[in-house]
């Protein structure tokens, strides 16, 4: 869905982005129920639900990827080098580690936004939301290479990243802890490979499995994150929470009952199965890559 999102759903040549105004939002104030130009139904600013639902889907894809990508390079790196080096380092890294585990993600989310937010106001930069949604940015000229790269930052990815290594980290530590002790590596050692051709020739390619399967399983998680922070106001630029955050006065009609079902169902069934295909997707990954299962 991601990939073919274009085709499944054409942006609109003058607003391109994840939302796309079918009716007139001046005439229509309420949500408009399944149609031919609109197969989901639209919004209560008579967007189209369908559209921003696949192109979600991409924004989710490419957040979740992100993420989970970096970090666990950041985790691969340091897991790897601490448990081949001497005690001390390996102590020295793992109890950074054990420091940033206990470090709760809402509070980094907060700071790190709060950081980003009083940087950019200092230097000028006006912010503002507009009724589809999105954040537009009036920036000062001649602005500074470091700002044009902070008002493109995502606080949010930042956050998580940063926030998200440490179990990389840990069974990369593990692992490799383990492999490092067995035969084979013992005679590439004696037969005097030198440490970087061990490390990446024996022992690295025996060791990422178990991080590769983390990482599929924790792209779902990641972006199921992304949306209930951003729902709750606490930054990012997801277009699934923010399609929940304006369709959560219509969940309910007048009369008691789910009139308006369509602003919210079909994508909350779609970040539900979000999560649970890339869970699916690491399941397999485990019974591909685990030795033992061979």
């Amino acid at each position: 869905m991601a990939v073919a999102a274009p085709m499944l759903s054409p942006q609109d040549p003058e607003n391109p982005g994840s939302v796309k105004i079918i009716g007139n939002p001046l005439r229509e104030r309420q949500p408009q129920p399944p149609s031919a130009e609109a197969p989901l139904g639209t919004f209560s600013n008579q967007s189209s639900v369908y559209h921003t639902l696949i192109w979600g889907t991409r924004s989710a894809v490419f957040f979740g990827f992100s993420v989970a990508l970096v970090s666990m390079t950041l985790g691969v790196i340091i897991g790897t080098v601490s448990a081949y080096s001497n005690r001390w380092i390996n102590d020295l890294l793992m109890r950074i580690t054990d420091a940033f585990l206990a470090f709760p993600m809402i509070a980094g989310v907060v700071m790190f936004r709060q950081v980003v937010t009083i940087l950019l106001t200092n230097a000028g930069v006006q912010r503002f939301m507009t009724a589809s949604g999105t954040v537009s940015i009036f920036s000062p000229e001649n602005m500074s290479p470091g700002l044009v790269f902070l008002q493109k930052l995502d606080p949010l990815m930042l956050t998580f990243i940063l926030l998200s290594w440490m179990p990389y980290a840990r069974i990369m530590n593990s692992v490799v802890h383990r492999v490092k002790s067995l035969e084979y590596i013992e005679a590439a050692r004696i037969s005097g490979s030198r440490r970087s051709k061990i490390i990446f020739k024996h022992i690295f390619p025996n060791s990422i499995s178990p991080a590769i399967i983390m990482a599929a399983r924790d792209i779902g998680g990641t972006v199921i994150l992304q949306t209930t922070f951003s729902f709750v106001g606490l930054g990012g630029n997801s277009p699934w929470a923010q399609s929940l955050v304006s369709a959560r006065d219509w969940i309910i009609g007048l009369g008691g009952q789910f009139d308006f079902w369509w602003v919210f169902l079909p994508i909350t069934l779609t970040i539900v199965l979000f999560g649970i295909g890339w869970n699916l997707l690491g399941d397999g990954l485990n019974d591909l890559l685990n030795p033992r299962n061979r």
